[in-house]
């Protein structure tokens, strides 16, 4: 498994260190762990948790690195589930704080336990409903499955920091073209389409650029 999302992450661009795809794994056991008591997938064994959820965090976090391919900065998780985006993200971008927002307890629970485990330092879990702490911004937000675009725009365009970037995981379908952002102070950039490992559909990453 561990080469599989080692050529994977490397056709998208990202070079994992050896200790970044056993932490990848290891996450991966700790998901497949709970998976039951917690309600964390539905993937049929281990692999399909790395080849599906954790391969679709490794598109994110090569999005990410061109965005922001020299500095700190900051990155938040909208509805981050069981952390698949967000704590992928933080095991492979060292250099990025990352804030894992879920109103769900004890899915923020599981992924504080996930940060003990794996002795993460630059993630936090933050249990509550995106919006409710006005203050709560990054630089980059990313969303999956939170909704349809059009619902979760607004409250993800909120946390979006001024000239930051809002990144929607979108299926083979994506509504990206068709919704309306200029209330939200959004602009549409572009659009990303890609594949994950063993999977012919077409998956896409809308982009969005806040302007203020």
């Amino acid at each position: 498994m561990s080469k599989k999302l080692l050529d994977f992450a490397a056709r998208i661009g990202l070079t994992l260190q050896p200790n970044q795809a056993d932490a990848l794994c290891q996450y991966a056991q700790l998901v497949w762990q709970k998976k039951n008591l917690l309600n964390l997938t539905s993937a049929a064994d281990l692999e399909e948790v790395i080849l599906r959820h954790i391969c679709d965090g490794l598109q994110g976090a090569s999005q990410a690195c061109q965005f922001y391919p020299r500095e700190t900065y900051s990155i938040m998780d909208a509805g981050a589930g069981a952390g698949y985006i967000g704590l992928t993200m933080a095991i492979v971008l060292p250099q990025a704080q990352i804030t894992l927002v879920e109103s769900i307890e004890k899915r923020c629970a599981f992924m504080n336990w996930v940060l003990l485990k794996l002795g993460l330092k630059n993630a936090r879990i933050k249990n509550l409903r995106l919006g409710e702490q006005k203050e709560l911004q990054a630089d980059l937000v990313t969303e999956r499955a939170m909704g349809q675009l059009p619902d979760i725009l607004g409250i993800c365009a909120g946390a979006v920091k001024p000239g930051g970037i809002f990144m929607a995981y979108q299926g083979e379908k994506s509504q990206a073209a068709t919704v309306s952002t200029e209330k939200y102070h959004l602009k549409f950039i572009q659009e990303i389409s890609y594949s994950l490992p063993a999977d012919t559909k077409t998956r896409h990453l809308a982009v969005f650029k806040k302007n203020i």
